[in-house]
């Protein structure tokens, strides 16, 4: 069992020493006054992760908790963690669980973890589960690196291709068009369609309306998306999209496979476990399905059938799971699903980035290569024009 005791570390010397400290005499009042409210505190996932690593470490060489947040807030580089920390620890100094002080900041420590550790305190392997919130921690930065780097590589090629583009017509096209005037001879569609399209992006009223045009239709959008309907739409469709629409997929099968078969290995009950993971999905159809899913299950349904409903979910994930059931080791084929998600992500984020990279270049070429050719084709006229 982890020790809760008292800390060996006099707070008020700790708080003479270094700044920012406060003595146990000020209490939480005082500590409150000098930060964000524990409801709406907000810390980054790599502090939480690299915290929940160093406690983890601490607890296992038998150091008490209070005592191990005490020194581990006193050597944190992110101040309102630090204070956090703190009022935890002033927390078990006054005979709280550690789950119960972490419950006062629900944007810091997520309903998934302080069910770990809720599990952790009840089976007395607070120190092994602290490591497996860790871990999932990583796991989940890791995957959510993956996805963000997929996803942020065609934005990229597009805000290049629309920025060349642009500055184009701005600077470029403009020039040309004072030419052709003089010259007075008429002009081939592609070119005459370039310089509308300039005239379009320099004239102030129209790029006003139209930035106005497309700032009210992303409202639009987010008012549709936070709605249920539309969220669950939108969510549907989404795993439709190719290319895009399998690797979310995939990304949401590696967490939930990773999540629940760390929730199962830290002795949490299945229905708990699916409850947590519908916090922990951001899709809407896949907290859709485990919420029927607990609803079966709650009935005598078998894990798999329950999560077969609606047939959202993948059915190599649902077979599976069914294996495990029958077998006696979900939590096992839970991790091999979850490794097995993993490099399928990275195995499409690799196809997908170098597939990208030849399109980038296609991309660019080809808005740059159709103004120059739109520009230069009344040129070719006048030349055969002079010839003959």
């Amino acid at each position: 069992m982890v020790q809760y005791g008292q800390t060996k570390l006099k707070l008020t010397q700790t708080a003479q020493s270094r700044p920012g400290t406060v003595t146990q005499s000020g209490g939480l009042s005082t500590l409150f006054q000098n930060t964000t409210r524990p409801a709406k505190l907000t810390v980054p996932q790599k502090d939480l992760l690299i915290f929940f690593r160093q406690l983890a470490v601490i607890l296992q060489s038998g150091v008490p908790l209070a005592q191990g947040l005490q020194l581990l807030s006193e050597n944190m580089t992110n101040p309102k963690l630090a204070t956090c920390i703190r009022q935890i620890a002033m927390g078990l100094n006054a005979g709280e669980e550690l789950s119960v002080c972490l419950k006062r900041y629900p944007k810091v420590f997520k309903p998934i973890t302080i069910g770990l550790i809720e599990a952790g305190e009840a089976g007395g392997i607070l120190e092994q589960v602290l490591d497996r919130v860790a871990h999932l921690m990583e796991q989940q930065a890791k995957l959510r690196g993956q996805m963000i780097g997929a996803m942020s590589y065609p934005l990229i090629v597009l805000t290049l291709a629309i920025t060349i583009g642009l500055a184009l017509l701005i600077f470029i096209v403009p020039r040309f068009e004072g030419m052709f005037n003089s010259l007075g001879a008429k002009l081939p569609g592609l070119t005459q369609f370039m310089l509308n399209l300039s005239r379009f992006v320099t004239n102030p009223v129209k790029m006003g309306i139209l930035v106005g045009a497309i700032i009210v239709a992303g409202t639009l959008f987010r008012t549709y998306y936070a709605s249920k309907i539309g969220r669950l739409t939108i969510d549907t469709w989404i795993f439709k999209v190719p290319l895009v629409g399998p690797l979310i997929l995939r990304y949401e099968m590696a967490s939930l496979s990773e999540t629940l078969s760390t929730l199962v290995n830290s002795g949490i009950p299945i229905i708990d476990g699916l409850q947590r993971c519908i916090s922990a999905s951001s899709n809407q159809l896949v907290r859709n399905t485990l919420a029927r899913a607990i609803v079966m299950a709650q009935q005598g349904q078998p894990l798999s059938v329950s999560l077969d409903t609606g047939k959202a979910l993948p059915g190599l994930f649902i077979s599976m799971v069914r294996i495990g059931e029958e077998t006696g080791e979900l939590s096992f084929m839970l991790e091999k699903l979850a490794m097995f998600y993993n490099r399928e992500i990275e195995t499409a984020v690799t196809a997908l980035t170098k597939a990208m990279e030849p399109l980038t270049v296609m991309v660019v070429a080809g808005i740059v290569g159709t103004i120059v050719i739109s520009l230069y084709l009344p040129m070719f006229d006048l030349i055969r024009a002079f010839k003959k």
